[in-house]
């Protein structure tokens, strides 16, 4: 049996979400930005995109600019926001998605910002009031922190953030790229200045995603050329890419109760067998919390041992695709600097599962069995 599990990752590409983008990788090509008719029609087809983004968002189309992915998202929003109000001080977290933590790493050695960094709790979750004292400190400052972690699922109060940022006139960014489609978020709720998504992680092209940025916190553009996207990022658009991008967030937000549930039964599966087979496991950070973690991300840690190493490449031979870290402090390139920062020295191998509306019980009761029996091969 082949089982994907590595959903976090990127997720498989919707047939239906094929079947959308098809026409535009084949019949409509014309150049979005030509005025004639061919590239009219492509035109009309993003704005429809846009405007069925923008409507499950329930924002304005003039908030929604496409982008790359959520990498391009990041760094376009945390940047140009950094430049186009004088920002000096960022706030963010240790454990944040790398297209994050870098860009801000790379802006304080650059001298435009001074980093500070919210204590987490042992379960990994932001410490609000320790934000507000940040905030205190150093209001009008950039805040980062993602909605939800992707290696360990905890969940951000978005709101309560948001309330925080606004009471301190900072500027509110958050990566929601692995919420984006799992969640529905309501943007005349929430005090968020910009937010991101990369099409792949609910089931749409890799290589396409888009920004939020709300209109009365309009910032710079990042990549210059052409007048594109409003005048806010330069460059021929990903038009099939688009396309397929708001019928994949279509079709989340039509299935989402139905496939929330399922993936919750998935995961509260794999939990029970594996807490039933293997004495001490533990799950990091609040990713056994099914009500207080990203239902689609599970991670696991098997009691110490020397063959943890080879747990990966283990359910890789057996046909299972998952993914991980050691939170070990010997700073290995492969290590995952989430664990590193929440279980410093830890030899506890790691493995994270991250589910889909594609799986089954069939494939976690597989899972689970190899797991376990890796276990009791090296225990």
């Amino acid at each position: 049996m082949k089982v994907y599990l590595d959903n976090a990752a990127t997720t498989p590409l919707d047939p239906e979400v094929f079947e959308a983008m098809k026409p535009f990788m084949l019949e409509d090509f014309g150049n979005p930005s030509s005025i004639h008719a061919h590239g009219r029609k492509v035109r009309a087809a993003i704005e429809s995109s846009r405007k069925k983004i923008a409507e499950l968002l329930q924002c304005a189309p003039g908030e929604i600019i496409f982008t790359s992915g959520g990498t391009e998202a990041d760094n376009t929003i945390i940047v140009s926001g950094i430049q186009t109000y004088g920002i000096k001080h960022a706030i963010s977290t240790p454990i944040e998605h790398h297209a994050v933590t870098h860009t801000l790493e790379v802006l304080e050695k650059q001298g435009i910002v001074q980093l500070h960094f919210v204590e987490l709790d042992e379960k990994g979750h932001v410490k609000t009031n320790h934000l507000e004292s940040l905030l205190k400190q150093y209001p009008n400052a950039l805040v980062s922190l993602m909605h939800a972690n992707n290696e360990i699922g905890n969940l951000l109060d978005l709101q309560r953030v948001g309330e925080l940022a606004e009471q301190y006139k900072a500027f509110f960014h958050s990566d929601t790229v692995q919420t984006m489609g799992h969640y529905r978020h309501n943007m005349k709720e929430l005090h968020v200045c910009g937010m991101t998504a990369g099409a792949h992680k609910f089931h749409g092209p890799k290589g396409v995603g888009f920004m939020y940025i709300r209109k009365d916190k309009k910032i710079g553009q990042f990549i210059h050329g052409g007048s594109q996207e409003r005048n806010m990022r330069g460059g021929t658009e990903n038009v099939y890419g688009i396309i397929g991008m708001a019928k994949a967030l279509e079709i989340a937000y039509r299935d989402m109760d139905e496939h929330k549930s399922s993936i919750i039964s998935l995961k509260a599966r794999m939990i029970r067998n594996l807490t039933q087979n293997i004495p001490g496991i533990t799950f990091n950070g609040d990713s056994a919390q099914l009500e207080r973690s990203l239902y689609t991300v599970l991670n696991v840690s098997l009691p110490e041992s020397e063959e943890n190493e080879m747990l990966l490449f283990n359910l890789d031979l057996q046909g299972i695709s998952a993914s991980g870290g050691s939170a070990c402090s010997s700073g290995a390139a492969t290590g995952s600097h989430v664990l590193g920062a929440l279980y410093p020295g830890s030899k506890r191998g790691a493995v994270r599962f991250s589910f889909s509306k594609y799986n089954t019980p069939e494939e976690i009761d597989f899972v689970s069995e190899r797991l376990s029996e890796f276990y009791r091969v090296n225990a």
